[in-house]
């Protein structure tokens, strides 16, 4: 049997177009906001066609000594050029880049997963200090 865990994959992002870039800061203070950007393509662009594109961007937090890691967003790029008269008949394209913030008082690891329509499930990760 299939399991989750055995779809995600990952390589370097400044290879492979498919990763989530998770740009962030790798320390903060206590309980200071981290901001972080998340993007597909960052090095190595990523088609975003009706037939190609990545779908959505999910981000979690794992703070040292937990189970479980806390669901911090998840981002949806619902246009690829889909329209009435056809696929990539419109002007309008989401670009699979986002930003939010967060705060911890414990550090631990920003986790990121992407679904390209065409190739999947792909996974990053990022440590964070705490100060």
């Amino acid at each position: 049997m299939t399991e989750l865990k055995d779809l995600l994959q990952s390589a370097d992002w400044k290879k492979e177009k498919h990763v989530p870039v998770i740009d962030s800061p790798d320390k903060v203070k206590k309980g200071d906001l981290v901001k972080a950007i998340f993007t597909v393509g960052k090095e190595v662009a990523h088609p975003n066609t009706t037939e190609h594109h990545i779908r959505w961007i999910s981000v979690f937090f794992l703070p040292d000594g937990e189970k479980f890691p806390l669901q911090i967003a998840r981002f949806e790029f619902d246009a690829h050029g889909e329209s009435a008269g056809g696929p990539n008949m419109s002007t309008v394209y989401t670009h699979p880049e986002a930003t939010s913030s967060f705060k911890t008082d414990k550090p631990g690891t920003i986790l990121a997963s992407s679904y390209c329509n065409i190739h999947g499930l792909w996974q990053s990760s990022k440590r964070l200090e705490i100060a």
